[in-house]
């Protein structure tokens, strides 16, 4: 089989993705608040030939839980901003809530930033998750699954119209005829629908890279449906290769119920490393985390996912019996893997903290350069991943490792760049 180029992604969040990463001795906790330590993260990805950064959303904060981390603490959009002043090719994706977003004012921001980087942005739609964020966009409580999916719907369809309502070969000025721009290529597009009436057209002009990027990481079936009919690419939760199976299975169908049957949807699986040179190391680095674990948060975080108390729960023995996933009416994606960890390794409540600590559910492999890439790999020929979106455990520490000892392994296999020769995000990620 001959060899393709793997995309790497970086998810970028507070100190790392592990529940326990601020509370190790050399966490970069106090960094968090400084716009230069998210510029050098990036940095290391570019070193790395990362495809792209990227920021998830939360739009809501408890003060009064001192031990929860602001870890989205700017605007995603601001934050890529600035780290797009001190990079040159790496893509950045930013998370849009279509619940609360307005698509004239989103697709100006993109734009404007696709045009600063030369066709470098992204952005990744969700539908958002809880009522605490929907509280600070005066809504009393979040809509029901069916009714978020139809705005996000209806919001793609406006965000579409909006970044190619018109190309900078409209502006065209003319000082003898006194015209600045050619009215004739600018669609003035007239949306009337449910949530949205936008007349259009943007007051930016297409990007270089034709639309920034659109991406996706709904796992519902409304999700699936979604990312069937708008995205580029999607973000998928796969704990192992049967699941991650199960996921292009879906997605493939509903690409052939979709408007654009033809459509190649590149797929992202989350991926948590724990890396050194040898097995026993990488444990090693696993464990040092998981012993700091804070259970209470750990706990907290697992109510959320199965969306139910399970402060009381006896950490020593099984998982209680769930809810079956047909029935479960919170977030589908994170509900199944968490199903599919019990189903796998059956559990006690302890260690299913621990395999959820980093990443939630994600793609954990923990092992040597070789180990690690021969997973990557195999995911790579099963079809079911065309990349990773890399979810590092500790920040900068676990980013370091993978620049430092999984791209030259990749390389040694012709299996990634070696060097950035695209120049949009769009080329970059062959889309």
């Amino acid at each position: 089989m001959q060899n393709k180029y793997i995309h790497i992604g970086i998810l970028l969040f507070g100190c790392g993705h592990h529940q326990a990463a601020w509370l190790m001795k050399d966490s970069s906790i106090e960094q968090i608040g400084s716009i230069s330590y998210y510029q050098h993260l990036a940095q290391l990805a570019e070193k790395g030939y990362f495809d792209a950064v990227f920021f998830a959303d939360n739009q809501e904060f408890n003060p009064c839980d001192n031990r929860s981390l602001p870890a989205f603490w700017y605007d995603p959009l601001i934050n890529l901003t600035a780290i797009s002043q001190v990079t040159k090719h790496v893509g950045l994706v930013s998370t849009i809530s279509s619940t609360f977003s307005n698509p004239f004012t989103v697709a100006r921001q993109l734009l404007s930033l696709d045009h600063i980087t030369r066709g470098r942005v992204g952005w990744n739609l969700v539908t958002s998750m809880t009522d605490q964020e929907a509280q600070n966009h005066s809504m009393p409580k979040l809509p029901e699954r069916e009714a978020r999916y139809a705005k996000a719907d209806e919001f793609a369809k406006v965000m579409n119209q909006l970044l190619t309502s018109w190309n900078s070969e409209a502006f065209s000025p003319d000082r003898k005829n006194q015209e600045i721009v050619d009215s004739q290529k600018i669609n003035s597009f007239a949306h009337q629908g449910k949530h949205f009436q936008v007349n259009g057209p943007s007051t930016t002009p297409q990007s270089p890279q034709g639309k920034p990027v659109a991406m996706q990481a709904g796992a519902s079936k409304q999700g699936i449906a979604l990312a069937a009919k708008y995205a580029d690419a999607v973000y998928s939760v796969s704990w192992n290769l049967d699941q991650a199976k199960t996921y292009r299975r879906k997605l493939d169908q509903a690409i052939a119920e979709s408007h654009r049957p033809d459509a190649k949807i590149k797929v992202f699986p989350g991926l948590v490393t724990y890396i050194a040179p040898t097995h026993e190391e990488a444990v090693a680095k696993k464990a040092a985390l998981d012993d700091q674990l804070p259970i209470d948060s750990a706990l907290k975080q697992l109510s959320f996912f199965v969306q139910q108390d399970c402060s009381d729960w006896e950490l020593d023995a099984p998982v209680p019996e769930l809810t079956p996933v047909e029935a479960f009416k919170g977030p589908v994606g994170r509900y199944e893997t968490v199903l599919e960890i019990i189903k796998d390794t059956q559990p006690t409540v302890r260690e299913l903290l621990g395999y959820l600590s980093a990443g939630s559910g994600h793609l954990t492999l923990i092992g040597t350069p070789e180990e690690i890439v021969d997973t990557m790999e195999t995911w790579i020929d099963e079809g079911v991943a065309d990349g990773f979106n890399l979810m590092p455990p500790t920040l900068p520490g676990s980013l370091e490792d993978f620049v430092d000892l999984i791209v030259p392994e990749m390389q040694k296999r012709n299996l990634y760049r070696k060097s950035y020769s695209d120049e949009t995000f769009r080329e970059m990620l062959g889309v």
